[in-house]
């Protein structure tokens, strides 16, 4: 389905670099698991489990449900939804500089906004490397005040930062071979060559054939910042 790509004639074996014509380094994280950028993997848009949302494409296990966050005001996808029978996994994709990692800077924004919102926000390490998980005050459909625990990850790329705001089990047990994880490490994003500034949202498109779903209830993680 999401198959590495590599060069034609290419072996198994690791190419040995020539000195002096190394690339530079990168301050993103690794991701030798996955999420991918659109340019490293071989991508079968035509088959029923993957769905291409323009910015992002996305493979749907079994056991998952997509739904789809839109702008009530533009009618805009804002972010996509994947939802298991014991939490979720809300997906959004930004810009980001070539060389450089935004994540320590949005994560900071997202600690000081949960805590605007009296809720608290502790840093811990994690399979994707340095996350946050928030505990922010939020209402339940009935109007009830509630706690609602998340966990966010971030993994930057040259070009864009993925974030990853895991709701439910998830967010208080996680697994790194849990539904929701793999689904992650599946995930594609697509930045494009337009320019844009850091931090914006990568433009997300409704899938062929798809009518605008219902806003989703309140409660949402805070916004990057």
């Amino acid at each position: 389905m999401f198959r590495r790509r590599r060069a034609s004639g290419s072996s198994e074996r690791p190419s040995v670099p020539v000195p002096g014509t190394e690339e530079p380094e990168r301050a993103e994280l690794p991701r030798p698991q996955g999420p991918w950028d659109i340019d490293d993997v071989h991508t079968d848009l035509d088959v029923p489990d993957v769905i291409d949302l323009g910015g992002l494409v996305i493979k749907v296990r079994s056991g998952l449900e997509m739904r789809l966050q839109v702008d009530e005001r533009t009618q805009t996808v804002t972010a996509a939804m994947l939802v298991s029978a014991d939490g979720a996994l809300e997906l959004r994709a930004f810009a980001a500089p070539r060389n450089e990692s935004i994540w320590d800077d949005v994560r900071q924004g997202i600690a000081a906004e949960a805590t605007q919102r009296g809720g608290t926000a502790t840093e811990q390490s994690g399979p994707f490397g340095p996350e946050l998980k928030l505990a922010v005050p939020a209402k339940t459909r009935e109007g009830k005040q509630t706690t609602q625990v998340s966990r966010i990850v971030g993994v930057s790329a040259p070009r864009w930062l993925l974030r990853g705001t895991f709701l439910g089990k998830p967010a208080s047990e996680p697994d790194p071979d849990g539904l929701l994880e793999s689904a992650f490490r599946d995930v594609v994003v697509r930045r494009g060559d337009a320019p844009m500034a850091p931090r914006s949202a990568i433009p997300l498109d409704m899938p062929k054939g798809a009518e605008p779903p219902p806003q989703p209830e309140s409660g949402d993680p805070p916004s990057p910042g």
